[in-house]
């Protein structure tokens, strides 16, 4: 087995098999996650199938299993399916098991932040990575504040987040160190925690906002 595959497998294999847990029930949500994913993970791709192409990033073969779907990696895909169904899993376990309170949370700092991270991005147009994904995040703050204002106040949204990062560092540890993925210093700061970029923090916030955002759309439409 390759290496990138087994680390999908390691990442949906716990919340998979809890998704039957009859508290949880998170298979009944299943038609919820797919849209998310149908919605948030085919911009990511796209993104990535650009980035790709243009050499802000690959991938080593030694590590794959040698298919590619839009000249990207299989495990590639399948990461945008089993990161997505963990970390919504991770958002429905909390809700389910810790009491969920409204932040107060300035509208003038989260307008502020998203300038910032515009600023950042226009800061470095000629870096692709960092360009990219500081537009990404400004974008997913401003998606959240129009589509969603309650769940952005939401303490479980937050917590959420923060949990989802615990098995975010792991993983990218691992993609980055064996390394499975490797990245063209040009095309980002060159700043990395221990092995992984500063911008995959920034990347891994608005694809995990992104996906818990629709996700949770999609429920209220169907409540």
């Amino acid at each position: 087995m390759n290496t990138y595959l087994a680390i999908n497998i390691l990442i949906i294999i716990i919340p998979f098999a809890l998704s039957f847990e009859k508290n949880i029930s998170f298979y009944k949500k299943w038609s919820h996650l797919l849209n998310s994913i149908l919605i948030v993970s085919s911009s990511f791709i796209i993104w990535d199938v650009i980035a790709t192409k243009r050499g802000d990033w690959g991938f080593s073969p030694n590590h794959l299993t040698g298919i590619y779907f839009l000249e990207l990696p299989i495990e590639e895909i399948l990461f945008f399916i089993t990161v997505p169904y963990a970390c919504i899993f991770i958002f429905e376990t909390v809700n389910l098991y810790l009491k969920n309170h409204q932040l107060r949370i300035n509208k003038f700092l989260i307008w502020l932040t998203s300038i910032l991270f515009f600023i950042v991005a226009v800061s470095n147009y000629n870096k692709n990575y960092t360009f990219t994904v500081m537009i990404f995040s400004a974008v997913s703050i401003i998606l959240l504040f129009f589509l969603d204002r309650q769940l952005m106040y939401s303490s479980n949204f937050w917590i959420s987040i923060i949990i989802s990062y615990l098995p975010f560092l792991i993983v990218n540890y691992f993609l980055t160190s064996i390394p499975i993925v490797t990245y063209n210093d040009f095309a980002f700061s060159a700043i990395r925690i221990t092995t992984i970029p500063l911008e995959d923090f920034f990347y891994s916030f608005s694809m995990i906002s992104m996906w818990i955002l629709f996700y949770n759309v999609s429920k209220k439409r169907n409540e």
